[in-house]
């Protein structure tokens, strides 16, 4: 019976997918083979002899860290693309309260409370009402930074509201070019989306890249006036930048997700409080497809959206057994594999490798029923993270 570890809420979609003769499911578990989470920080302590996976019920990894959990061969897995509507609707929102007076225009109404007669009400309303006069989203152009998932999402929603869209990304996927509409104009830099765009929109990963990415600097080629929108990540942009640049007129508004000391109470600063994937239907998909994930990593050994190791999915074979190996990416690794499993006359009936940065992984199948003999001497291979023998397959 395998053991997973859930921490926080996760949706009970998810977790029915587990079944209760073969998963035993809990958040005192204390030797998981597995860890489910969604924003509780995980640290080294939480590694365990058994442990080989982490889901993550979401897009971000920032509370894992996962250099070390990398080094020590556990595999992290994410869901992208899961909660991407969500953040998606959570834009639009963003792009409306940019243009039109709502905030101010709500708190307005709120200090009328105490009127009792309605013409005196609808009086101030209409004798006030000009004060919360917008613009409209239709002819603005947005720059949006960030084409994945989410990012090509809102471009197309803006399409759809007759706007011009600009995008960049200089780490854009094939997946991902394909999902783009071809009336989204492609940027050579993000500088040149920075000068063009009336509102910009921010869709990209912490990295260390990115980390502080909109600073004075950057902030510099924005056209005078321009709205700035983080749904990402806070640690995409520097407060103090945006501080500075509110004061001076650079950028008229500030618009995220991420609510923030520094910027309280600032002019021009909105911020919700990290609401993008907080909807219901977002909780249950990314619950469901984490579960998915580790479902078909801890039966069958396969890999997929892991953020530390490649993809790896090889279809089991009606008989057999299968080997996964993780190991250090050097060579002759593999190599000493084979050589091991030929000593023993051992068929390898279907396999396959890949390789992601510094690791490696292996799923073999073979013909006949490995040993504890066989298992530790795969084990004692120089640069050998783990080994896990999967029982013969059931069709």
């Amino acid at each position: 019976m395998y053991k997973v570890r859930t921490l926080n809420n996760i949706s009970e979609r998810g977790l029915d997918k587990f079944s209760c003769r073969d998963y035993e499911l809990g958040s005192e578990i204390s030797d998981p083979d597995a860890i489910l989470v969604r924003s509780q920080q995980l640290t080294s302590d939480d590694v365990t002899p058994s442990l080989r996976a982490v889901g993550r019920a979401g897009a971000g990894v920032n509370n894992i860290p996962v250099a070390d959990y990398t080094e020590k061969g556990i595999v992290v897995f994410n869901t992208p693309g899961a909660n991407a509507n969500a953040v998606k609707e959570l834009v639009l929102a963003g792009l409306l309260l940019s243009c039109r007076g709502i905030v101010s225009g709500i708190d307005y109404v709120a200090s009328l409370s105490d009127q009792t007669d309605k013409s005196e009400l609808n009086k101030h309303v209409e004798a006030n009402k000009k004060r919360f006069k917008g613009r409209e989203l239709k002819g603005k152009t947005l720059g949006t930074l960030g084409l994945g998932a989410i990012g090509s999402m809102v471009a197309e929603m803006a399409l759809q509201l007759e706007m011009e869209v600009l995008g960049y990304d200089p780490a854009l996927s094939v997946d991902a070019a394909w999902r783009i509409s071809r009336r989204v104009q492609k940027m050579e830099n993000m500088q040149a989306l920075f000068s063009r765009a009336d509102i910009i929109t921010l869709h990209v990963p912490v990295l260390d890249s990115t980390r502080g990415m909109i600073n004075e600097e950057t902030l510099a080629y924005f056209k005078d006036g321009a709205v700035l929108l983080n749904f990402s990540r806070e640690e995409i942009v520097g407060n103090a930048a945006i501080s500075k640049a509110l004061d001076s007129g650079k950028i008229s508004q500030y618009i995220s997700d991420f609510p923030t000391l520094d910027l309280m109470d600032k002019a021009g600063a909105i911020a919700t409080p990290h609401l993008g994937a907080s909807t219901d239907e977002a909780e249950e998909n990314c619950a469901m497809m984490v579960s998915d994930q580790i479902l078909d990593f801890l039966e069958n050994g396969n890999i997929k959206n892991s953020v530390n190791y490649p993809d790896v999915t090889l279809e089991r074979n009606d008989s057999g057994f299968r080997l996964a190996l993780t190991n250090q990416n050097v060579p002759r690794i593999l190599g000493n594999v084979l050589s091991i499993l030929a000593d023993r006359n051992i068929n390898v009936i279907d396999m396959l490798n890949k390789s992601r940065d510094d690791v490696a992984y292996n799923l073999i199948d073979i013909e006949s029923e490995p040993n504890d003999d066989l298992v530790d001497a795969l084990q004692d291979i120089e640069g050998v993270i783990n080994v896990r023998v999967f029982d013969e397959s059931r069709s």
